[in-house]
């Protein structure tokens, strides 16, 4: 997966479409990543010893890596990202303005 946790990110697609935040978690497995204060939802939950205080909690909930879009650093754009190899090493970059991410 080309999207790691901390990268910041733009939404391009869903109810939240245009917000940009960071990566909170990334699931590889299903394919989603977790990105902080997107995707909000409403969850009732009852008092108990895990969760002292009960009523209405907002959660974030996974997105699919399809829906969002790295910003680069440098020309602070959504952009794909290519790799690269660099002294033997493979690093990600910006296919737009080529910088590493």
């Amino acid at each position: 997966m080309k999207i790691r946790k901390n990268d910041n990110v733009k939404v391009i697609s869903g109810k939240d479409r245009g917000k940009e935040s960071v990566v909170e978690k990334v699931l590889a497995k299903d394919n989603q990543v977790l990105v902080k204060e997107v995707n909000m939802v409403t969850r009732h939950l009852k008092k108990s010893a895990k969760n002292p205080e009960a009523g209405r909690i907002r959660m974030a909930r996974p997105i699919n890596v399809s829906n969002v879009m790295v910003i680069c650093s440098k020309c602070k754009m959504p952009t794909r990202i290519g790799f690269k190899f660099i002294e033997g090493k493979k690093v990600r970059s910006c296919k737009k303005c080529g910088e590493m991410l």
